[in-house]
């Protein structure tokens, strides 16, 4: 048995509008030619799908099973319809974003609460770059948008510039370094380094700082959580390197000092990598442009 969409519409419009007449006005066609519909599909199935001489029309047993089948399976296809509709018109998709950077959900949750009353039909999940390869996820289209520091030259892949960050040294206001004023990176020898659970190569203070200068901390403290490390420097258990936007609140707390990594400060610039071939989609863009605006209201406060 051969069933089309539209036997399941025809079904569906003549239990709803109890007559071929009527159901033939909904369906735009002639009532002769939903005669011929309802014989053909009557001969496939081999059993009678109305109930004749009856007023309004009823359906039979097999009829009603044909009906439940297509209240089942049309809203299903309308629902299709109308996302891939959407897709067309570029306002619903799919935002998967992968973070490189640890700090980051510390200024993407305001951007994406932002970003979600606009964009309510984009499906957004985030997933932590940190525990896969997220470049490589991106070309295999499993995420949509990495926000990192380390761009590469990759075919088919866009890195916007998001925003430029400077990443600071933190320590209690009773540490012996707090007196000097900018940090180098002999300062970190003899001392616990408190850092985020990555590898040294995704941490500034190693990549910009402490791997080129072939310095070694005395220990490194692996934190989960911005404010666990915090606690911990603010107890003079270690010193951290934070991105600015994250001491921001602390910068004028009597318990912390902050200070630039070297004389002239490091500075790092944070990057959106999305698919070439999505640079056009008005939800990527818009995306960028709030994470932009976001990071421009932190650095201001």
């Amino acid at each position: 048995m051969h069933i089309e969409f539209r036997h399941l519409r025809t079904i569906k419009a003549i239990h709803e509008a109890g007559g071929l007449a009527r159901a033939a006005d909904q369906l735009n066609i002639t009532q002769s030619a939903l005669s011929h519909q309802i014989k053909g599909l009557e001969d496939q199935a081999g059993v009678e799908l109305f109930v004749r001489r009856s007023k309004p029309m009823k359906l039979s047993p097999a009829g009603l099973r044909l009906l439940r089948l297509a209240e089942q399976v049309l809203p299903q296809v309308e629902a299709l319809s109308a996302e891939f509709d959407g897709l067309r018109k570029g306002v619903s998709g799919r935002m998967h974003i992968a973070i490189e950077c640890h700090a980051c959900f510390e200024w993407l949750f305001p951007v994406l609460e932002a970003f979600r009353k606009s964009w309510p039909d984009v499906d957004v999940d985030i997933r932590p770059g940190l525990a896969f390869d997220a470049l490589p996820a991106l070309l295999k289209e499993e995420v949509d948008l990495v926000v990192s520091s380390d761009p590469e030259d990759l075919p088919g892949v866009t890195f916007t510039e998001l925003f430029d960050y400077n990443p600071v040294f933190v320590a209690a206001s009773a540490h012996p370094l707090a007196q000097k004023p900018y940090i180098e990176a002999e300062d970190f020898r003899g001392q616990t380094l408190i850092t985020y659970p990555v590898e040294r190569s995704r941490l500034d203070i190693f990549s910009q700082l402490l791997t080129p200068a072939k310095v070694e901390p005395a220990a490194i403290r692996q934190v989960e959580l911005t404010a666990v490390i915090l606690l911990l420097v603010a107890s003079n258990r270690g010193i951290s390197v934070l991105p600015d936007w994250v001491v921001r609140e602390v910068k004028y707390n009597s318990d912390y000092v902050t200070r630039p990594l070297t004389r002239n400060g490091v500075t790092r610039r944070l990057y959106a990598a999305t698919r070439t071939a999505d640079q056009g989609k008005g939800y990527v863009q818009e995306l960028i442009s709030l994470a932009r605006k976001e990071a421009g209201r932190l650095q201001a406060a």
